[in-house]
């Protein structure tokens, strides 16, 4: 039985979702991540201007008269949620934290998911797996999505992208289409990036927080890495510390978008503080203009 108040919550961000997917993301979404291909749907007489391939000559040898195979869209795709729960997840200098933000990123894309008769499904890891939901549709699924990124404890504390992708290679034999949602503070997940984008559809979400990004003048403050449990005192009001720590931090993000480029991996950066659902609905916009060209 959950308690009330993340009930509560679920229901909140619930609302909220589904607004931004009724508002942005549904049709977007549908226009986007195309279905495994065309399945076969039934046949009918030859018209003039059908194509003499798509003939079914079985049939019209039967029939004494032509007939052709007509093919529908197959729409159903499995979506995949992969989720990095890592201790540094639940860092957050905005009204939310970083696993806050994946919680309603992922429920937006799962809702837009389900909107179209999608299946679902959740891989949490950290420096291990941590939890798997196999792939099914509806909202009572969707919601139990989104209530294990928000609940979950890990084992683990540290980020290994690699055990998450490369569990995602032996577990989902048909391609589907996957969300990589993470920090992205961790390192050589290269290889297994560009396995997971060669058979899946794969999509890497960064969440980040701003002052990630820059410390702010607050004198010594003394600091503790979240995965290790590490502390040192940090002299943030110095201007070379504050100066090499955001070139540091531009440095890998440059890096990590390099690495995007060269592997043709569309991508999405949300920052804590900004829109979410609109950030989404940008990429899909972008991504659909990138196809049609």
């Amino acid at each position: 039985m959950l308690p009330k108040d993340l009930i509560r919550r679920i229901r909140k961000l619930e609302i909220r979702t589904r607004k931004v997917v009724s508002d942005m993301l549904a049709g977007q979404y549908h226009s986007v991540f195309k279905g495994r291909g065309m399945a076969f749907s039934e046949v009918r007489q030859y018209q003039p201007g059908d194509e003499i391939r798509i003939i079914d000559w079985n049939v019209t040898a039967r029939m004494n008269e032509a007939y052709v195979k007509v093919f529908t869209e197959e729409r159903e795709l499995t979506v995949m949620l992969l989720v990095d729960v890592s201790a540094s997840k639940e860092f957050g200098s905005r009204e939310r934290t970083k696993s806050e933000i994946a919680a309603e990123v992922a429920a937006q894309i799962a809702f837009s998911a389900i909107a179209n008769n999608d299946r679902v499904g959740l891989i949490l890891f950290s420096d291990r797996v941590e939890k798997v939901v196999p792939p099914r549709k509806g909202r009572t699924h969707v919601l139990r999505l989104v209530s294990d990124i928000l609940t979950f404890q890990p084992v683990g504390k540290g980020t290994d992208l690699a055990t998450g992708l490369t569990y995602l290679t032996q577990v989902a034999k048909r391609k589907a289409v996957t969300f990589l949602v993470s920090d992205f503070q961790a390192r050589d997940f290269e290889k297994p990036l560009r396995l997971v984008g060669r058979k899946h559809d794969l999509v890497p979400v960064v969440v980040e927080d701003p002052l990630e990004e820059a410390f702010p003048r607050l004198g010594l403050v003394e600091m503790e890495d979240p995965e290790t449990g590490d502390r040192f005192v940090v002299d943030t009001s110095d201007p070379g510390v504050r100066g090499r720590y955001a070139r540091a931090m531009q440095g890998a993000r440059d890096e990590r978008r390099k690495l995007f480029k060269k592997l043709e991996l569309d991508h999405v950066e949300l920052r804590a503080g900004d829109d979410h659902g609109k950030a989404l609905a940008q990429f899909f916009r972008a991504r659909a203009r990138r196809m049609a060209a």
